[in-house]
């Protein structure tokens, strides 16, 4: 995973001052409820139109700079996350390039293909997310929190109960789900395999009239896949409904402790207002982050399984000394490049000539699937299906 980052070696300056611009957002977006307050206790309490033209204009002036902020941390964020995502695709296009056929046999076609666009993808927008919301989350749950006590500190506690309530629901829903995530992916890597394996066989598969059993091992698949990301959605469904339940209860609260401050002349009306949008804002930002915890543990996963396929290139052919392939039944050692091995002894890799042969069949896989016989070099070239 260390190596993988040092493909964002070439967007440390956008990898920093994305969330920082983030942050400088959040600030902006933090001093909203207070001039909202204002309004309400001052312009509106004493019919003052022009200070309430004022303090808009100061609410302007917040949207536009904080819209600007926004765009430039989305414009670094973007141009990290998807200079790192091709500088990884690169590097793994080359590496999967070094395989030989065991390694080839061993990962299958099909999860190297995931591997370089599906799972690329999610560390992309994984990456993406991070950066935009690593920090802002946070600084705007505590910064809500600690605005809420410089207006009133009894209804404040009420957003330090609040906040663990919401956290626990978030985070709890977050643990179920993310294992199930993995489980979802690796059957999606079935599917693409049974897809490519028929549509690369086609013709073998109509020659033994496999047509319906081929069928129904897709359409099992199918429904694993199906199923799983039904239970998944079913699962994360229920975070919104509970959050909601929480941040209502918690507002009902907050009004109730407001009108017997407001009563007893220890706030003002504009200060509740402040308040509820606070608490809106810490529900808005713990929802974030709980996507974005969600999605970055997707990509970890998705790095992972990115990283394991170049690793497996670069490390997966045993050697022997001097470069050599080591023979699996003990018979010796010979070269990789070129090898001349006895096929019918040693399971070596193949002599060029065989390479020829597989990249001329387009359907090589399948005639070794339905148990043709494999070419050797003692054998004359069997005429193209």
């Amino acid at each position: 995973m260390n190596k993988m980052l040092t493909h964002l070696n070439g967007y440390k300056r956008e990898a920093v001052l994305a969330p920082l611009f983030k942050m400088l957002e959040a600030t902006f977006d933090l001093f909203v409820p207070l001039v909202m307050a204002d309004i309400v206790n001052v312009g509106i309490a004493a019919h003052d139109f022009h200070y309430i033209l004022v303090r808009c204009g100061i609410l302007l002036l917040l949207a536009v700079v904080g819209l600007a902020c926004s765009l430039t941390a989305q414009y670094f964020s973007a141009k990290a996350a998807v200079g790192y995502s091709t500088s990884l695709r690169h590097a793994l296009f080359e590496h999967i390039q070094r395989l030989g056929f065991t390694e080839m046999d061993t990962m299958g076609t099909s999860t190297l293909i995931t591997r370089m666009t599906s799972d690329i993808n999610q560390v992309q927008s994984g990456l993406n997310l991070f950066l935009r919301l690593f920090l802002r989350s946070p600084f705007v749950v505590v910064g809500a929190m600690v605005m809420a006590f410089t207006v009133n500190v009894r209804a404040a506690w009420i957003f330090v109960v609040a906040i663990p309530l919401l956290s626990v629901v978030v985070f709890g829903v977050m643990v179920i789900t993310n294992p199930l995530y993995k489980t979802a992916q690796a059957r999606l890597d079935r599917v693409l395999g049974l897809t490519r394996e028929n549509l690369t066989g086609v013709r073998v598969v109509r020659a033994f009239d496999k047509e319906q059993s081929e069928i129904d091992r897709f359409e099992s698949a199918n429904d694993l896949l199906t199923r799983m990301q039904l239970h998944v959605g079913h699962i994360s469904s229920l975070m919104s409904p509970l959050t909601y339940v929480i941040i209502n209860l918690a507002i009902v609260a907050l009004l109730y402790v407001g009108s017997i401050e407001i009563n007893v002349g220890g706030m003002a009306s504009g200060d509740v207002i402040a308040l509820v949008n606070y608490m809106n804002q810490i529900l808005v930002e713990l929802v974030k982050l709980a996507n974005l915890i969600v999605q970055v543990s997707k990509a970890l996963a998705c790095a992972g399984r990115a990283g394991c396929a170049g690793h497996r290139a670069r490390y997966g052919v045993p050697r022997g000394p001097q470069g050599r392939g080591t023979c699996r039944q003990g018979r010796g050692r010979c070269p990789v490049r070129p090898c001349q091995p006895d096929l019918r002894r040693c399971r070596c890799p193949q002599p060029d000539r065989y390479q020829f042969y597989r990249k001329a069949r387009p359907d090589y896989w399948c005639h070794r699937r339905h148990g043709q016989r494999q070419i050797q070099s003692y054998q004359p070239d069997p005429p193209l299906l």
